[in-house]
């Protein structure tokens, strides 16, 4: 039977049975407005046209066996006005989502439920951030672009087919804009960037005293590899090599700031787990001579997927005649024109996220009004701004936006008083990443990539450069110099605004900064021309020029690049391309290793059920492998493991899981430690008893039986056949191969370059977002099977084609 025609069977009998929709879920109340088969929501099962009328000229979009859209023509204007238009095509309901997500209008396509998403988001103002990089990046190519690829989108809405998504809710796209491209920008800044963690931090620090605060959360993990270690070769830049740790005088109120007020921002944060994996080797070390390149991006895995892949080649990029082209393949986000990561005819590049510190919170003193606030000795209107919130099915809801001279002013009942912060993040100025992207594509070499890297100033990266001579890493956003009575302090506390204590020099919130007051481009940590290079998302130095923040990994993934990479380059055996994909598929984890020999020698007190178990962690080799009974064991001894050692004692505080330190920490606590009541090995004995019980009572053989995909659309929980299927998965969230301990969160793209041969990448789904669609989730089995499809540079000769410069059908 036709793969097509099973898929609208299956759903529209899901649809007849009633058994979506129900009372209170994101479609509930909206799914009587069509009939299966029938109506507004199967206008998605429509063809795209094939010829497109386009204002800016000729393109031809040819798509590949998987769906990636090879964009071709002579102008580079004319290209992404087609890029606008594909994106549209696969994704407009991903797009939509997005831009609705952060601008506070969730509400008003599905109802109540997302209210209080809404009212955070609305008080944040990211609009206004976008707004203000719009202004920043007004009259360049970057915005001439960005609006030929709104044109597209918009030429889309008018003439493609509806996505089933918004025939489900029953609402229609309002037109694209270059603000909702910045938009999206601005919800990857915050993913990457956006944190509450000092304001965690604080609650922790005064819920656990001192000295168990600075032992579980302050005390460097002592990994010994640091991004830039001790021995880096190549010019390193903003690192003092063979120093070790930061200080300064740390204050530590929290200005009324508690624990409930914390954990309403915090269901606001990105997930903690978002990181990446990327590595080079130069060509000294490798079979071709040339360098090699490997980049995974750990983020939420969804359907559909949060990357799109895409190759735009242009013949003459800025319309003068003199064929400067452009010709770059890689992945971005819908709703983004330009390729992110990804490489063109001279190098490749990919970000992983350093953990800096870029968001910094402030407390004020008020009036009994809360009309004003105290600064710099005299009191202050808030800049106040109405903003109504539409609800579907529902009454619309006013929220006050308040903002100070630092930025955004959140505040919040709880519990009969009124809590409140105040909020600097670096993105809320106006940025200019969206130029960054684009000269990305037209790089030429380290000096152009680094030249571009200037002008990133959010997210805040570490971004890796590879192309046929050299290697090169640098830290790039815009990172703020605080100083509080002269010293340079980090940002790990929350300040006095009344006081203006250590305000950021020359930063206009919603405005346009200098940037004068922060880390210079040349004192950010970099490394030019390393023999070989990678990043996990571990600290970025032990000694850095300025300080850089908290929000590190536990250093697993970067401990075991380096070992890998350390070995294979002394061993004098070349590197090649299966070297590099064998090392992004690596399950070994960190974590059984130090943990597994303990658990044995307490094997003594464990019950029976457990000894199968344990016999099988005698003769593992600390692979997370779907096949493995061992694997099985030690991720459920594990989980039980943390909870033992931590449960009680935080729940004493009147906090949950979400407030435990990171798993560097628990590997490392020592076996006479309070929180193991002084006896590690009777706690591990006790873990290795609940897993032994767990396993049985779920009837799990191998890691795999537990450890699947859980890939699921926005819509999953009401229509069910939306979802992506489950395979099982080897990795952890602390393997290299990384995929989370529900694999719903972990390599969201996956790319291997090969300067001069043939690149490989793969996602982990499909580039469509239409159910209906064959490339759903045709690469979702690959990318299970830790399996890559070719990054080629040729057109194929009889793919899908829509043309752009004639009359539409």
């Amino acid at each position: 039977m036709n793969r097509d025609t099973t898929r609208r069977g299956v759903l529209g009998a899901l649809l007849g049975l009633g058994v979506v929709g129900a009372a209170g879920s994101p479609v509930g109340g909206y799914l009587d407005t069509f009939a299966p088969l029938s109506g507004r929501a199967w206008q998605g099962k429509g063809t795209v046209p094939e010829t497109v009328t386009s204002p800016y000229g000729e393109a031809t979009v040819t798509y590949d066996d998987y769906h990636v859209p090879h964009v071709e023509s002579d102008d580079e204007v004319a290209a992404y006005f087609a890029v606008g238009y594909v994106h549209a095509a696969d994704r407009l309901f991903e797009m939509d989502l997005v831009r609705r997500l952060m601008d506070g209008r969730l509400s008003a396509a599905v109802g109540a439920q997302t209210l209080e998403s809404d009212r955070f988001h609305a008080k944040m103002d990211f609009r206004g951030a976008a707004e203000a990089s719009a202004e920043a990046i007004a009259g360049s190519r970057a915005e001439e672009l960005a609006e030929a690829y709104a044109d597209g989108v918009n030429t889309y809405l008018e003439i493609g087919p509806e996505p089933l998504e918004f025939g489900l809710l029953g609402y229609d796209a309002r037109e694209w804009t270059v603000v909702d491209t910045l938009l999206v920008s601005t919800q990857i800044a915050w993913a990457l960037t956006g944190s509450f963690d000092t304001l965690r931090r604080g609650v922790l620090r005064e819920r656990l005293g001192a000295a168990d605060f600075e032992r579980l959360y302050e005390t460097e993990f002592d990994h010994g590899a640091p991004i830039v270690r001790e021995g880096t070769t190549g010019t390193v830049e903003g690192v003092e090599l063979g120093e070790s740790g930061e200080s300064d005088q740390r204050t530590d109120s929290l200005r009324d700031i508690d624990s409930a007020f914390v954990d309403w921002l915090s269901a606001f944060e990105p997930p903690p787990l978002n990181g990446s994996n990327h590595w080079a080797v130069g060509g000294e070390s490798t079979e071709s001579g040339e360098p090699l390149f490997a980049y995974d991006p750990h983020l939420t895995l969804m359907a559909p997927t949060v990357w799109y892949e895409q190759r735009v080649t242009v013949g003459d990029s800025d319309g003068d005649g003199d064929g400067d082209g452009v010709d770059i393949r890689g992945a971005t986000f819908p709703g983004i024109p330009f390729v992110i990561t990804g490489e063109n005819a001279h190098g490749a590049w990919g970000f992983t996220n350093t953990g800096a510190d870029v968001v910094d919170f402030y407390t004020y003193e008020t009036d009994e009004s809360g009309e004003q606030y105290r600064y710099d000795g005299e009191w202050r209107e808030f800049e106040v701004a109405e903003r109504e919130i539409e609800v579907a099915g529902g009454e619309n809801e006013t929220v006050e936006v308040k903002k100070t001279v630092h930025g955004v002013y959140l505040d919040r009942e709880v519990d009969g008083e009124t809590r409140h912060v105040g909020v600097a993040w670096t993105a809320t100025s106006g940025t200019r990443e969206a130029e960054a992207i684009y000269d990305f594509s037209h790089a030429e070499g380290v000096d152009d990539f680094r030249e571009a890297l200037r002008k990133m100033d959010v997210p805040t990266q570490n971004a890796l450069y590879v192309d046929s001579d050299e290697v090169c890493y640098k830290v790039t956003g815009r990172i703020p110099i605080r100083r509080v009575d002269g010293a340079v302090v980090r940002g790990d506390r929350v300040f006095d605004g009344s006081a203006g204590e250590a305000e950021w020099e020359s930063f206009e919130p919603f405005g346009q900064s200098t940037w004068d007051g922060f880390v210079p481009f040349e004192e950010k940590p970099g490394v030019r021309d390393p023999d070989y290079f990678g990043t996990a998302n571990q600290r970025v130095a032990d000694d850095p020029t300025y300080p850089i923040g908290q929000h590190y990994a536990s250093g697993f993934r970067g401990l075991r690049i380096y070992e890998r990479l350390d070995e294979r380059v002394a061993s004098g055996d070349p590197v090649d391309r299966a070297f590099m994909t064998d090392l992004q598929r690596d399950t070994l984890d960190i974590r059984a290793r130090m943990l597994v020999p303990a658990l044995l020698d307490a094997r003594d007190r464990t019950g029976d059920a457990a000894d199968p178990w344990l016999d099988a962690l005698a003769d593992w080799d600390y692979r997370m492998d779907r096949d493995s009974a061992a694997a099985l064991a030690f991720h459920q001894f594990y989980a039980a493991f943390r909870e033992r050692t931590w449960q009680d004692d935080f729940e004493s505080l009147g906090l949950d899981e979400s407030w435990w330190p990171q798993e560097w920490v628990l590997v490392t606590l020592p076996p006479e430690d309070p929180f193991f009541g002084g006896d590690r090995p009777g706690v591990l004995a006790a873990a290795m008893d609940d897993a032994a019980a767990r396993i049985e009572e779920e009837g799990w053989e191998v890691y795999g039986d537990s450890h699947q995909t859980t890939i699921d659309h926005q819509f999953g929980g009401q229509v069910a056949a939306l979802n992506y299927p489950r395979y099982p998965v080897s990795g952890t969230s602390y393997t290299v191969s990384n995929v989370g301990d529900d694999a719903s969160h972990g390599s969201s793209w996956r790319q291997v370059s090969v300067m001069g041969g043939e690149s490989l990448s793969v996602i982990p789904g499909g580039q469509s977002g239409s159910y209906f669609s064959e490339h759903y989730d045709d690469q979702l089995r690959l990318w299970a099977d830790g399996e890559y499809k070719p990054m080629s540079f040729s057109t194929p000769d009889d793919g899908e084609r829509i043309e752009f410069g004639g009359e539409s059908e």
